[in-house]
């Protein structure tokens, strides 16, 4: 069968999902705990829920959704000055080699990553492809190349004033990949006119590997402005602000 044009082997996931549910019926007692201190959960291999042998339900989840299992993702607002700052920044070094680089890369990944699928027709497809869809949204879009730059300059400022974030690069990448795939959207459609009009709204799940693979496509595009820039005073920079530039995201 043929999902977003790309040809699904049904009758395999069907193996595999038959499979794991037949592992995760079998429980062992050696994964009798949740790894995260001062869970009393077992983990979800000690259970009948899952093959999971790190966390518990909860946990599992939380990881899946923020790229820690400790820590929640940044809210909208606690990003917006860093955002700001990093838009600001981006703007005045965009002829900096690195930052060039950096933009050149994005462009890249816009150019290759195929035709846009829309959100409702994105079941079926794995995650890589579903990134790949996530970053063809963003082209046909038009959204600035420059802004997914600055998404990750954000996260780098904002993780390193946050005392209790989670030093592990996935939480990284997955913070990024959350605001890009804001970004990106999802598919609206409209019938018909006035009061008769029909609309359509979906919006793509943002969680698991999918933003995993968007994060490090990021990271892997913005890794030498890491290297050499100097980031700026979030404060020092708000200053001089002029009004917020819309990227397509509202913070």
């Amino acid at each position: 069968m043929v999902s977003g044009g790309v040809l699904v082997d049904w009758s395999k996931r069907r193996e595999r999902k038959n499979e794991v549910t037949r592992r995760a019926a079998q429980p062992s007692s050696m994964f009798s705990r949740c790894r995260v201190v001062g869970c009393t959960n077992a983990a979800r291999a000690g259970t009948e829920e899952g093959l999971d042998t790190r966390f518990c339900r909860p946990h599992a989840d939380r990881y899946a959704r923020h790229g820690s299992p400790y820590r929640s993702s940044y809210r909208a607002a606690e990003l917006a000055p860093y955002r700001r700052a990093a838009r600001a920044w981006v703007g005045e070094h965009r002829a900096d080699p690195w930052v060039a680089n950096a933009i050149d890369r994005v462009t890249t990944i816009y150019r290759t990553s195929g035709p846009p699928v829309e959100a409702f027709r994105l079941r079926g497809l794995s995650p890589p492809e579903r990134a790949k869809a996530a970053w063809a949204r963003l082209r046909k879009a038009e959204i600035d190349p420059a802004a997914m730059v600055a998404a990750w300059l954000a996260v780098e400022l904002i993780i390193a004033a946050d005392p209790t974030a989670d030093g592990k690069a996935e939480f990284k990448r997955v913070q990024a990949a959350k605001i890009v795939h804001r970004m990106a959207s999802g598919t609206h459609k409209r019938w018909g006119e006035g009061h008769d009009a029909v609309e359509l709204h979906v919006y793509p799940r943002s969680r698991g590997r999918v933003l995993r693979h968007i994060g490090e496509a990021l990271e892997e595009a913005v890794e030498l402005v890491v290297e050499h820039w100097t980031p700026p005073s979030v404060h020092a920079a708000q200053a001089r602000l002029p009004a917020p530039v819309n990227d397509g995201v509202t913070v």
